[in-house]
């Protein structure tokens, strides 16, 4: 017997013949005698829904008022699963976020889980009940409930098998896995039977949609294997693991594009101890995470300062931008949204050189430009105008042998 957590994302539960589908998925892991709870998502679209119905209340709605609003869609989708298994004979028992024992901090809209107390799901399980969780979802410390931000059930779901300990985390979404590539950029794209948390947390990072980032960081930390796959089929999915020794043998396992990015450069910025801290301490406060951070010295003691951030945060930034410009007594502030960043990624870039030079001449080949560059252990990251983005991640996966059969 094993312990499961399935999570199922908003196409999965689209509707209510998709939830009957879900509870048939359910029910057949629960009469092999496993143990299974179940994460929900909202029905696909839900969630923009209200969030458009906030809008029509107010115009700026308020943070806390809206995640009570937007909790409704996962209450909605984990009542009815469970009404519907329970019609169909099975003991089966829905929780929502603090029922689930789901701790967070404080910041609406997007939380993070600080603890998990699973001892109401732990005895449902011992009473023989399919449990039956709302996603994305908390309370703080004063009980007001919170949301996790976008593609937050994945992250519940991981947190729950972790705490658990369950055997396995299963993510079903309408993919059925991790591929080399976005399979809709490129139509050779590849489906990876195995990847590791590493490598799943950056091309999640970097623009890949099928994991939340911080569901990857749980599942690392807490060494819980995730199997990715499709809810509309019975193939088997990608597994996300621990590193391998046989995994480095691939130098790149797969090709992201990031199309949410916004550059602003400062230029002209006196080159002096704390002026990097007085740019970014008014984004870090405004609560604007920032990406790329690229430094040009220029002679005279003075530099430019080139970061990027995500368009949703752009006008914000834009804004303290020229604040602090005008405060340093630093030249013009340039900006550009039309922007996307492509990057390769694999634990094979530990060991083996030359992956930059493909890279490079891969684009050039193209006659593609490169506006910035970073680079971590296992990946390297461009910044290229948006218009070759796709066209870049195609040359990219053929230089790098990924539309080749294995």
């Amino acid at each position: 017997m094993a312990l499961r957590v399935q999570k199922y994302g908003g196409t999965s539960v689209a509707d209510i013949k998709r939830i009957n589908n879900v509870a048939d998925r359910v029910r057949k892991a629960y009469d092999q005698g496993d143990e299974v709870v179940v994460v929900l998502s909202a029905m696909s679209g839900v969630t923009d829904s209200l969030i458009a119905l906030a809008e029509q209340a107010t115009k700026t709605p308020d943070k806390r008022e809206l995640d009570v609003l937007l909790a409704t869609g996962e209450q909605t989708t984990a009542a009815l699963l469970a009404m519907i298994l329970k019609s169909r004979g099975y003991k089966a028992k829905s929780f929502l976020g603090f029922q689930a024992g789901i701790h967070t901090d404080k910041t609406s809209g997007k939380a993070r889980i600080m603890n998990i107390d699973c001892q109401n799901i732990q005895q449902a399980l011992e009473d023989g009940h399919i449990a039956v969780v709302a996603g994305f979802q908390g309370t703080d410390k004063d009980g007001a409930i919170t949301t996790l931000g976008r593609g937050g059930s994945d992250t519940s779901a991981v947190a729950i098998a972790s705490s658990l300990k369950a055997d396995v985390c299963e993510i079903f979404t309408d993919v059925d896995g991790v591929y080399t590539t976005d399979p809709r950029i490129c139509n050779s794209a590849k489906k990876i039977n195995r990847i590791s948390y590493e490598e799943m947390l950056e091309m999640a990072i970097l623009g890949a949609r099928v994991l939340q980032t911080r569901s990857v960081e749980f599942a690392k930390k807490y060494n819980v294997p995730v199997h990715v796959r499709s809810s509309f089929s019975e193939e088997e999915g990608t597994m996300v693991v621990n590193e391998s020794s046989d995994m480095e043998s691939v130098i790149v396992s797969g090709i992201t594009c990031d199309m949410n990015e916004a550059r602003i450069t400062l230029k002209r910025v006196p080159d002096q101890p704390g002026v990097s801290a007085k740019i970014f301490t008014p984004l870090a406060e405004a609560e604007i995470s920032v990406d790329m951070i690229i430094q040009n010295t220029r002679s005279g003691g003075e530099t430019d300062l080139t970061f990027t951030v995500t368009k949703d945060d752009f006008e914000r930034a834009k804004e303290i931008s020229y604040k602090v410009a005008k405060e340093l007594g630093a030249g013009e502030v340039l900006t550009a949204k039309e922007i996307a960043k492509v990057s390769v990624i694999g634990l094979g870039m530990k060991s083996h050189s030359g992956v930059a030079s493909t890279m490079f001449q891969a684009l050039a080949s193209e006659n593609i430009n490169i506006r910035l560059i970073s680079t971590s252990e296992i990946r390297i990251s461009c910044v290229i105008l948006a218009k070759y983005a796709e066209l870049a991640v195609r040359t990219l996966h053929t230089a790098f042998g990924l539309d080749q059969e294995k």
